[in-house]
């Protein structure tokens, strides 16, 4: 089957992955069993080994001066939750936009019940935010505390302004925390120069790792309390958690295979060039939205062509269910797409969607022209039936 299907999930998780990621996962499978940092063998050391290089390889590609402000995570919810929950203290307020995937838009309306609140900055109808209203909520909320944004929407892929964001929120006292689910490993992103205090990613997106792997930057003059609490390989006499990072936020054995294919991932895009990637993906991205905007019965949300977003091409066919299309796609077409609410009905309500929800194809690195003449034709076909 995956021989023939055409893959326009990436949004969700990449695939096809570069070799070299099932390889080392193997690898580390077949020949490194040990625990890393629960032992003194040359295994343990070896899987140690990995987890180092995975985190320094994370810190060039992210412009980090000190791997050790990198932990490992399960995925970028985990990661958004860190802050969120342990940041936090009651009577704060926090600033998000209209177009937050549910990792954020959860954990802010638990943390309602604890006295925290929350705002959220306006949209247009492409999904795009005017920077200067973060400091008319500062104004009105002043006891906010934190500004925390996805770099680009999951829904449409229109890009936040986060550098200017990021200096507003500076200038006036307040720690920013992104979700770059669906652009690490694609858009270049110096998160210390710009000024990002929590930086959350997923290894199984756009850093090509496998599923289960993921990561969260925390500026270093940030102390937090761990989320969990446990073993860490180190200081093991003590029944306090270590002070010292990365360990204190890192209990429990991780995720060793797959941080050694998340590591062959970042190899994978620090040799390609993140700039190449990024000017692939859009120009896939902005050919399919040419084409599909040249079809009768097709409605296409987000920003215009002229602007660069993420690769995610969000569409509705006119007389058909976004499911039934997706199902259609799938069933006779072997195009793999997702529809429906994409875990964001903030960002559906923001762009007037919610209730039949859209069509979403998201091309990867490896997708081709080729791939999207496929696509268009099978749409095509289905707008003439319909």
């Amino acid at each position: 089957m995956a021989d023939d299907i055409l893959y326009l999930d990436n949004a969700a998780s990449s695939w096809p992955k570069p070799p070299e990621v099932a390889k080392a996962t193997y690898e580390t499978i077949l020949n490194i069993g040990a625990n890393p940092g629960r032992g003194a063998h040359s295994m343990a050391l070896e899987a140690g080994r990995i987890i180092f290089n995975c985190r320094k390889n994370l810190a060039k590609l992210f412009h980090v001066d000190n791997p050790s402000n990198i932990i490992f995570t399960k995925n970028t919810t985990e990661s958004l939750n860190i802050p969120l929950l342990q940041y936090l203290k009651t009577g704060d307020h926090v600033i998000t936009s209209s177009l937050e995937h549910n990792s954020v838009i959860r954990p802010l309306e638990f943390l309602k019940s604890k006295g925290i609140t929350y705002s959220a900055l306006p949209v247009n109808n492409f999904g795009e935010t005017d920077v200067e209203r973060i400091e008319e909520q500062i104004r009105q909320y002043p006891n906010t505390r934190l500004l925390i944004v996805s770099h680009a929407s999951n829904v449409v892929g229109t890009l936040f302004p986060l550098k200017e964001a990021c200096k507003i929120a500076k200038r006036n006292g307040v720690r920013v925390a992104v979700d770059g689910a669906q652009t690490a490993g694609v858009f270049d992103t110096p998160v210390e120069e710009w000024g990002i205090d929590f930086y959350a990613f997923p290894g199984h997106k756009g850093l090509f790792g496998p599923q289960g792997t993921g990561g969260l930057y925390i500026s270093p003059d940030i102390e937090l309390e761990p989320l969990l609490y446990g073993g860490t390989g180190g200081n093991s006499e003590s029944k306090e958690m270590p002070t010292v990072r990365p360990d204190r936020y890192e209990s429990g054995t991780p995720n060793t295979p797959g941080i050694a294919g998340l590591n062959a991932g970042v190899s994978f895009i620090n040799e390609q060039g993140i700039d190449l990637i990024r000017e692939h993906e859009w120009m896939i991205t902005r050919t399919m939205l040419e084409k599909l905007q040249g079809l009768d019965k097709v409605n296409v949300y987000g920003p215009p062509i002229s602007i660069e977003r993420a690769a995610v091409v969000a569409f509705n066919i006119v007389g058909i269910e976004s499911n039934e299309a997706a199902y259609m796609l799938d069933k006779v077409y072997n195009i793999a797409v997702r529809a429906g609410h994409h875990c964001s009905p903030a960002g559906h309500t923001a762009i007037g969607t919610l209730q039949q929800g859209i069509i979403r194809a998201s091309p990867g690195y490896f997708n081709t022209i080729a791939d999207v003449e496929r696509f268009i034709d099978a749409i095509e076909e289905i707008t003439e039936e319909m």
